[in-house]
């Protein structure tokens, strides 16, 4: 059995330096993600420095996008979590200077869990990467989130 250690998190203080959302982080990636009900989406257009192979985005800021994508499944639905498990497919390279689509949706939810899917694909739909996470309940909030969490 696994066993959570206690964590409170911090939700008032805001998210300008995440890695992945934070638009004050200088090294971050800045996704601006929207929410219209039941799918999150941002878009993405990876630079040189998101390279692994020349020319070729890393397979892990691939895998960050889908986890920060998930992550805002759960939020916009009002579930403050953190990743607990997480199941990545990368199907096709990306290239760098090539826009990405990255989508997300919750799949199930219950008291302490959050399962949610994600996919980062190209502007004509082209799959990139799918994957699923299973997030852990933190702290929800009443209302459902209506747009950035910034």
């Amino acid at each position: 059995m696994v066993t959570w250690p206690q964590i409170s998190l911090d939700t008032d203080r805001g998210y300008s330096m995440c890695f992945g959302c934070g638009q004050s982080n200088p090294i971050g990636l800045k996704l601006s993600f929207q929410w219209d009900g039941k799918t999150a989406r941002a878009e993405f257009t990876p630079g040189e420095l998101h390279q692994g192979w020349s020319g070729f985005v890393h397979g892990g800021i691939i895998t960050c996008l889908l986890d920060e994508a998930m992550a805002y499944a759960a939020l916009f639905s009002g579930v403050y979590g953190v990743t607990a498990k997480m199941q990545v497919r990368l199907r096709r390279l990306a290239l760098v200077g090539e826009p990405l689509i990255i989508t997300s949706s919750i799949i199930k939810r219950t008291k302490r869990l959050v399962e949610t899917e994600a996919a980062v694909s190209l502007k004509d739909g082209t799959p990139i990467a799918d994957g699923t996470s299973t997030q852990f309940v933190i702290k929800t909030r009443e209302e459902p989130a209506s747009g950035d969490r910034e």
